[in-house]
């Protein structure tokens, strides 16, 4: 650096230097929350795939922020949790939980658990043609 090239100082605007990590990455703490949510809908994919493995071979599980903005002709202007997509072409049958709209309506972490188990549930039962009842006997229990 010569002498008349200026010092470029690596500080916030109160002079307080580059900060660090607030949490270390190797504590739960350091997941998002949409990480977390990620979770909840792949421990309840495995909780299924145990006893329909045959059924659920080649579905794809699938977490989006929030649906799109063309509701389906029954939701009636209702806001869905999620939706199941039927194969298509070379596409294969598809389940998509909304992370939004499932956490407004939770009030807690464990309502949220509760909720994202019973909306995989009638998404598969609705791809397997059976009530949510006869997917998972724990439907529509809290968690």
């Amino acid at each position: 650096m010569s002498a008349t090239t200026p010092r470029r100082h690596r500080r916030d605007r109160h002079d307080r230097g580059l900060r660090g990590p607030l949490v270390p990455r190797e504590l739960p703490a350091w997941r998002s929350r949409a990480d977390r949510f990620d979770d909840r809908v792949l421990d309840t994919v495995d909780t299924l795939e145990r006893r329909w493995a045959r059924e659920l071979d080649g579905v794809e599980f699938a977490v989006e922020d929030v649906p799109p903005s063309d509701p389906a002709p029954w939701e009636h202007g209702e806001i869905p949790l999620g939706r199941f997509f039927p194969a298509q072409g070379t596409l294969p049958p598809r389940v998509v939980v909304y992370r939004r709209p499932v956490e407004t309506r939770a009030s807690d972490a464990r309502e949220v658990n509760a909720l994202v188990h019973d909306v995989v549930v009638e998404q598969v039962a609705h791809l397997l043609g059976l009530t949510p009842e006869q997917v998972d006997p724990h439907y529509g229990e809290e968690s």
